[in-house]
């Protein structure tokens, strides 16, 4: 690393870069009222009515009102806030995709948390909904809902990531947005019982080692766990960001998995088998798995690895005017805490160290700050997580190296955004 030597676009040291911001936003407020020419991106002079030092017409009346007295809706200026499908989708829909670019934060909001369904949302009754524990336990169980609910409750930030999420650049650069190629991650504040504890009131027997989750779905989505990992950080989970689950997110009970590769967190859960070996279902042999270049495949890769991407600026935004700007986005790793992110402006060549906001929460998206002054020149926007168990994400080429590809899942290589002299930002393998 490099991070001694002054990098191309970088800002000066912190109380000088303080000067310098506070300095443009004297200019600005100027700017604004006609006291000097406009920076980038500053305040105009009026062209509307509504612009100051005009009154606009929604101070001149009374608002509608509630918009939907019922349940809060997002701003009718904020619709184009989507989740999509990819730009080819698949014959029958199985994935949307969160806009990554456009939110703030570490948690994503419930309607926008990215889907990924084998045959569809069921519709679940909760009242006859059951939860059954069996296999090599003491007391099998029956449970419902409201006997879920009276174990004691916990609540966690965690994200979920497809491990097919960011497939395509094994092979070419994708030509999408930054949802379109990396929106198969969400982050939210779970809440559930933890695994551990309703496996207790079970009692395990002593050959115990692996538990088979099976989902209420018409695909019986099923993935042997890690007696290990249940035992570890492993929710029953019904709620999600203060209510309870979406339909798309396992309504009304899902289980959760920190840090593994999301299909292991199965949705509609409705039976836990304890076993002495791995099941070796479908979904982790003829698909999960990792084809290698020499033909083999790995099996059981069950952690993510960790990750970054930065989200602004990211493709196909245009950055309008020169000057300083933040660039920012998320970093993540199914192995722990993120301890450090860097950015680099020029491919790679020099790094500096973003800002990381806090808390830093394990197996949890964390958001990173980079300040930058673009001049109009050509650049290529990079991003480098590192984690507290060490592990560093991997350049494209580094990663091809050991993987190859012919795999479709675990891509975690660092992201290269191009900006081009007119501000057009796209994607590129380097």
């Amino acid at each position: 690393m490099d991070d001694d030597r002054a990098e191309p676009g970088a800002l000066a040291p912190e109380s000088l870069r303080r000067r310098r911001f506070m300095a443009r936003g004297a200019v600005a407020s100027l700017a604004a009222a006609g006291g000097a020419a406009a920076l980038p991106g500053a305040v105009q002079a009026a062209t509307s009515d509504n612009l100051p030092p005009n009154v606009p017409r929604w101070m001149r009346e009374p608002g509608a009102g509630f918009l939907n007295p019922a349940y809060g809706v997002p701003s009718p200026f904020e619709q184009h806030v989507l989740r999509k499908l990819p730009d080819t989708p698949p014959p029958f829909p199985t994935a949307t995709r969160t806009p990554l670019q456009s939110l703030f934060g570490t948690i994503t909001p419930n309607g926008l948390f990215f889907e990924r369904h084998h045959a569809g949302v069921p519709p679940i009754d909760p009242a006859q909904h059951r939860l059954m524990v069996h296999g090599l336990v003491e007391r099998p169980l029956l449970l419902d809902m409201k006997a879920l609910l009276r174990f004691p409750a916990v609540s966690r930030s965690h994200f979920i990531e497809c491990s097919g999420n960011s497939m395509a650049e094994f092979k070419a650069p994708g030509k999408g947005s930054v949802q379109d190629i990396h929106g198969l991650i969400s982050g939210a504040e779970w809440t559930g019982v933890r695994l551990a504890d309703v496996l207790a009131e079970a009692g395990l027997l002593p050959s115990a080692r692996w538990v088979l989750a099976e989902g209420a779905d018409a695909a019986a989505m099923t993935r042997s766990v890690p007696l290990a990992k249940a035992l570890d950080d492993a929710l029953l989970v019904y709620g999600q960001n203060g209510e309870m689950l979406r339909p798309e997110q396992g309504y009304p009970l899902r289980l959760l998995l920190p840090g593994f590769e999301g299909n292991m967190s199965i949705k509609w859960l409705r039976r836990l088998k304890v076993g002495d070996a791995p099941f070796h279902t479908r979904e982790e042999t003829a698909k999960y798995t990792d084809l290698m270049p020499d033909g083999t495949a790995r099996l059981f890769t069950f952690p993510m690895g960790v990750k970054s991407v930065i989200t602004a600026p990211s493709a196909r935004q245009v950055l309008e005017g020169h000057g300083f700007r933040e660039i920012t986005g998320l970093a993540w790793s199914g192995h722990g805490r993120i301890t450090r992110v860097d950015v680099s402006v020029d491919g790679g060549r020099h790094w500096g160290a973003a800002a990381l906001d806090g808390p830093v929460q394990s197996r949890a998206l964390t958001r990173f700050r980079f300040p930058w002054v673009w001049t109009g020149q050509e650049a290529i926007l990079q991003s480098r997580g590192v984690d507290e168990g060490g592990n560093v994400q991997p350049t494209r080429s580094a990663l091809l190296a050991s993987d190859g590809q012919n795999s479709a899942y675990h891509y975690n290589a660092i992201q290269s955004w191009q900006v081009a002299s007119n501000g057009e930002v796209g994607n590129v393998h380097v």
